[in-house]
């Protein structure tokens, strides 16, 4: 495999480290940067002041200080995230992060972008080969795209109109430090549900399953219980404990000791990061039946799929069915650094064949073609219900 170079673009809103969990953009860059750095490729990284990220040289495009100019001193552990693409921070960001990448450049680099059409004008401006590399957003902009999701994927060319495949888009899923969440097989008598407290996240149908079923549920994230806006009224609601949103040891904590963590998401959710880590800590999850669900909850073996009300109530009084170990095995052997990591060196080497020959670069180095391929806990027992 040939050694590549890459110009890592962070957030413009936030500080890049593994500290701020909350935001699953931040920790896809931490996570990615140590992917390129194990394959031997050259990383320079474009990010905020104070950043922590494994590359070749931290180059500071911003700073605490214009952040504050930004958006103030707010609480992000209770208040969701600030930012708008023509704001200050932004701005700056774009307009430092392009003279430095054009200061480094070299003609065969490859530009990644994991914010979207946000820094699309960086890309505008320093004429290289930009690839989205995570997909979990609809303003797509280049021609090379790393989706969540297949189900993401599909979505977004249902939105472009597209009605043919692209050969340099991929589906590569988010991807884990196993050793972050600690296999837990032994559960606390609780229910989770983990991430911004908003309507269509399905708080309000992770309440109502909770209280039908007599479980106590803790509700960890960003939002508040009481939002007119999102037509919620949860405050008073006696099986309910708040938490606002934690930091990476905490996290695993709550995914951990939970019995079950609970994700009746309205919207298609592109990837919903929260499930794969609820498995890898042996959690199983309860989740609705779209978006990306299909592709990393195993039905009846790492958590349930749910369309009705009286299926999630169901799936609750029969979560002892499932086995931690199971959970763990599936997110482990599919979502980890190291798995994940093969597929991303796949992709990025593919795309650089665009200087060589392209689509019909030859590859007699090659010895397997396992990419794609998905490895299962245990063989998966069919469970036949009895008919009256």
């Amino acid at each position: 495999m040939k050694a590549l170079r890459f110009h890592l673009l962070g957030l413009a809103h936030l500080t890049t480290h593994k500290r701020n969990s909350v935001c699953a953009y931040t920790q896809k860059i931490v996570k990615l940067a140590k992917i390129i750095k194990k394959y031997g490729h050259t990383l320079y990284f474009y990010g905020i002041e104070g950043s922590e990220v494994e590359c070749d040289e931290f180059i500071p495009v911003s700073s605490e200080e214009i952040l504050r100019k930004t958006y103030g001193d707010y609480n992000k552990s209770k208040e969701f995230f600030k930012h708008d693409p023509k704001d200050l921070a932004h701005q700056t960001f774009n307009q430092n992060a392009v003279a430095a990448i054009n200061q480094r450049k070299q003609s065969d680099d490859l530009l990644l972008c994991p914010m979207g059409n946000y820094q699309k004008p960086i890309v505008d401006s320093v004429n290289l080969l930009a690839i989205e590399s995570g997909i979990g957003y609809t303003g797509v902009f280049t021609a090379y795209r790393v989706f969540e999701s297949y189900a993401w994927m599909h979505y977004i060319y249902g939105l472009l109109r597209q009605d043919d495949g692209a050969w340099y888009d991929a589906v590569i899923p988010n991807y884990f430090e196993v050793a972050d969440f600690p296999y837990q097989p032994v559960k606390q008598d609780y229910l989770l549900y983990f991430g911004r407290i908003i309507s269509r996240k399905g708080v309000q149908v992770a309440s109502d399953v909770a209280k039908a079923t007599g479980q106590q549920l803790y509700i960890v994230g960003q939002g508040s219980l009481d939002n007119p806006a999102e037509g919620l009224q949860l405050g008073a609601e006696k099986h309910i404990r708040y938490f606002p949103a934690v930091g990476p040891e905490e996290r695993t904590q709550f995914l951990g000791n939970a019995k079950a963590v609970l994700m009746p998401t309205y919207y298609l959710e592109p990837f919903g990061g929260v499930n794969v880590e609820a498995q890898l800590c042996g959690t199983p999850v309860i989740t609705s039946d779209w978006g990306a669900f299909p592709e990393t909850v195993l039905h009846g073996i790492t958590g349930y799929r749910c369309r009705v009300f009286e299926e999630f109530c169901w799936a609750v009084k029969n979560i002892q069915r499932l086995q931690p170990e199971n959970c763990r095995k599936w997110a482990e052997k599919n979502y980890s650094l190291e798995r994940i990591g093969r597929m991303y060196e796949e992709y990025f080497q593919r795309v650089h064949h665009i200087f060589a020959k392209g689509w019909y670069q030859p590859n007699a180095e090659r010895k397997e073609l396992e990419w794609l391929n998905r490895y299962y806990p245990a063989p998966q027992q069919v469970i036949h219900s009895e008919l009256s």
